[in-house]
Order: structure tokens, then C-alpha cells, then sequence
């Protein structure tokens, strides 16, 4: 099986299944008969998108690119306050979000935001202009209120 076809087989097991960890994905594809490495199942997940929802107090992963929710609402699911400072924004999350966050951020490439650097529970999120800052300042906070 190629990367496509395992790629496509991953995106088949998240619309049918609320998946928690890696591991359970890396479980449904040796029941398909593909061994993959850490390596390259982080890649995959990467390279599809994929992004942790949370639901009633728990996650799963949820195709991105196929929800109706926009980039700010996916950062509103990790972020839990925005700062603005200029141009640069700074979203706080819970430990390892921050990451995730950059993931959506660099996924849907937002005209009005130039780049994110991510530590483990703050991304800051470089904006074109401060006028740019202000609205996805805006839109983020929409969703945290």
C-alpha cells in the first residue's frame, strides 16, 4: 500500500470513528495489514490536518479541512485566552496545545497571519499588520466568550 492509499484509509477510520491517540490509529491500520513507524503516522496525521476536537470532556481526532468550523473557532477548542501585542498575538493553552494550534494555523494559511512559533502551552502568532491582529484577536475571542 502507498502513502496515498494509507493516507486515504486514515481519513476513512476518523469518519467512522472517534479515535483518541495514534495509537489507536496505528492499531487500525495493522488490522489492514500496514506497519508504519511513530515517524511516519506524526507525518500522515500532519499532511491530512488532522486536529484534536474536544467533546464532553474528552478528544478525539477530527479531519479539519472537512469541518464547517473556521480557523478560529478550531484555535478557540485549545486556546483559553489571546493577548495582542501590536502585530503578535499570543494564545495560552493547556501543555502540548500550543503546537496543535500552530498545525491549524499553518493548514489553512490565513492571509491575515504571517507565522506561528509554538512552545508547549503558548503559540504566538506573527499578523500582517495590527489591524489584522485586532481581528483574529476578535474572532477568537467570539468563540472563548
Amino acid at each position: 500500500m502507498n502513502k496515498a492509499e494509507r493516507q486515504q484509509l486514515i481519513q476513512t477510520m476518523i469518519r467512522q470513528e472517534k479515535i483518541r491517540t495514534q495509537a489507536e490509529i496505528k492499531q487500525g491500520l495493522e488490522q489492514h495489514g500496514i506497519s508504519v513507524t511513530q515517524t511516519t503516522l506524526s507525518r500522515d496525521l500532519r499532511e491530512l490536518g488532522l486536529v484534536k476536537m474536544h467533546e464532553n470532556g474528552s478528544s478525539y481526532y477530527s479531519l479539519s479541512r472537512s469541518e464547517e468550523a473556521d480557523f478560529s473557532q478550531l484555535l478557540a477548542q485549545y486556546a483559553y485566552k489571546v493577548e495582542r501585542a501590536s502585530f503578535i498575538l499570543v494564545l495560552h493553552s493547556e501543555l502540548g496545545e500550543a503546537a496543535l494550534m500552530a498545525n491549524i494555523i499553518d493548514i489553512e494559511k490565513p492571509a491575515t497571519i504571517l507565522g506561528t512559533l509554538a512552545g508547549a502551552d503558548t503559540l504566538l502568532v506573527i499578523c500582517r499588520d495590527e489591524e489584522a491582529a485586532k481581528q483574529v484577536e476578535a474572532e477568537i475571542n467570539s468563540y472563548l466568550d
